[in-house]
């Protein structure tokens, strides 16, 4: 079930890697997409708003539960890289001990915080219920998340992206039905898709963690190495934490842009979640060929196989460059009947909003697939702090947009919010990684 990437063309590698993750992450994006669909549809404009209304904040919470997992899998494929099994076994049980700490603590704070949240990020009032008691419901199934991103975590970084996809695929499926029976037969209101996501997501991680357990031999552990450890989890923390708060960080400018957003009105929100529910889902084969990095640099440098690393990283770069012109055309062309997906009638001006936003972050895909693959090389690579810079970059560049260029231009400044962020990362980026690869190659002089 394992997959060693120190050897092999790196492209091919890369391909064959990123593959099952696209598929993964459109399965993940089904969650939410088919939740706003539904929404849309049966629930009307009002509760559409209300639930997209909460997309930053999800994504300020969410994302660091996602980033800590990522990052608590980096000295697990180093380990794996290396061949030292029982070290890697241990960084698997102390990163399991850690994410219940974390899903314990993160829960019980911000579902304590949802409200005045909301209130901050000034979100209309007659949306403001709706928003609340999905974020809110979402926010009670942190464990859920923890739950199956550390499991699919260590799968990638033992070269297994496949195995999450499968349960990634059933949990899709049942999500759907929920959402249906929830709304349709059950006649809850946004609600019925917060449930339907939890339990879903839920499922999918219990399922992943038993046939873990049985498939994969090198993660069969004795009961010396299920035990805590300080100086191991010292060494994840200092991986996972950076990486996580690089998402949360990047979602402070999510929110600023989003109260921005909200000042214009619930027809102007409907618009924007529609179009950010559309760039997520097209924009995963970008964010795949990324995310592989991860997993591709980091199984190298336990190697000790720099020259590798860069190799990996030119040809994921050139690809996501090619399939980055590919969608731009794709969303030129579609992106007025893709925006229909998520209302309930066809508002001229909505789905002008909508169109607008879209547009304008699909032409800066490829300034996006830079920012993925230099992270996450860098990151593979065992510099995960710098994560953090990129991430207040990108969080200064998007509260710019929000406080700055807003006031100057309108809704052009959110529909720009995006580009100039994945601008800022770059900036930094791209020098941090020869940075890196200069420190590293002293190491191995």
């Amino acid at each position: 079930m394992t997959k060693d990437m120190t050897a092999g063309s790196p492209l091919r590698l890369v391909i064959s890697f990123a593959v099952p993750m696209f598929l993964g992450m459109l399965f993940q994006q089904f969650y939410s997409m088919v939740d706003t669909v539904i929404v849309g549809k049966f629930l009307g404009v009002g509760p559409l708003a209300g639930v997209g209304s909460t997309g930053s904040l999800s994504f300020m919470v969410i994302g660091f539960c996602t980033g800590v997992c990522n990052g608590f899998a980096i000295p697990v494929a180093q380990k794996f890289g290396a061949k030292r099994d029982a070290e890697l076994r241990k960084f698997v049980a102390n990163s399991a001990w850690l994410c219940v700490i974390f899903s314990v603590v993160l829960t019980l704070s911000v579902v304590a915080l949802c409200r005045p949240i909301l209130r901050l990020m000034d979100t209309p009032e007659d949306i403001f219920e709706y928003a609340y008691v999905y974020i809110v419901i979402i926010f009670w199934g942190i464990p859920c998340t923890f739950l199956y991103n550390i499991l699919a975590a260590i799968s990638r970084s033992l070269g297994d992206s496949r195995t999450p996809v499968v349960f990634l695929a059933l949990s899709s499926v049942i999500n759907i039905v929920l959402d249906i029976v929830f709304i349709v037969c059950f006649h809850m209101s946004v609600e019925g898709p917060a449930l339907a996501t939890v339990i879903s997501q839920g499922l999918s991680g219990v399922i992943c963690f038993f046939y873990m357990k049985k498939k994969f031999v090198i993660l069969k552990m004795n009961r010396e190495e299920l035990r805590m450890r300080v100086s191991y989890m010292k060494t994840l923390c200092y991986m996972g934490i950076p990486m996580g708060l690089q998402y949360s960080i990047t979602a402070i400018g999510s929110i600023i842009v989003q109260a921005a957003v909200n000042g214009f009105g619930s027809l102007t929100v409907a618009g924007v979640t529609a179009a950010q529910r559309i760039n997520a889902f097209i924009s995963c084969p970008v964010e795949s060929i990324g995310a592989t990095m991860s997993s591709y640099s980091g199984q190298n440098m336990g190697a000790g196989r720099l020259d590798r690393v860069g190799k990996g990283l030119r040809d994921a770069s050139l690809l996501g460059f090619a399939l980055s012109a590919i969608l731009f055309v794709v969303v030129l062309l579609t992106g007025k009947q893709l925006s229909l997906l998520f209302l309930d009638t066809a508002d001229e001006q909505v789905v002008a909003y909508s169109y607008q936003f879209l547009v304008t972050t699909a032409a800066g895909y490829c300034l996006l697939t830079l920012v993925n693959t230099v992270r996450f090389t860098i990151q593979g690579m065992g510099f995960s702090i710098l994560a953090i810079t990129s991430g207040v970059l990108e969080m200064i560049a998007r509260g710019t947009a929000g406080l700055v260029l807003v006031p100057l231009i309108g809704y052009t400044g959110i529909c720009l919010s995006h580009v100039l962020a994945w601008i800022f990362a770059d900036s930094f980026l791209i020098p941090a990684f020869f940075h890196c690869k200069k420190k590293v190659q002293k190491l191995y002089a």
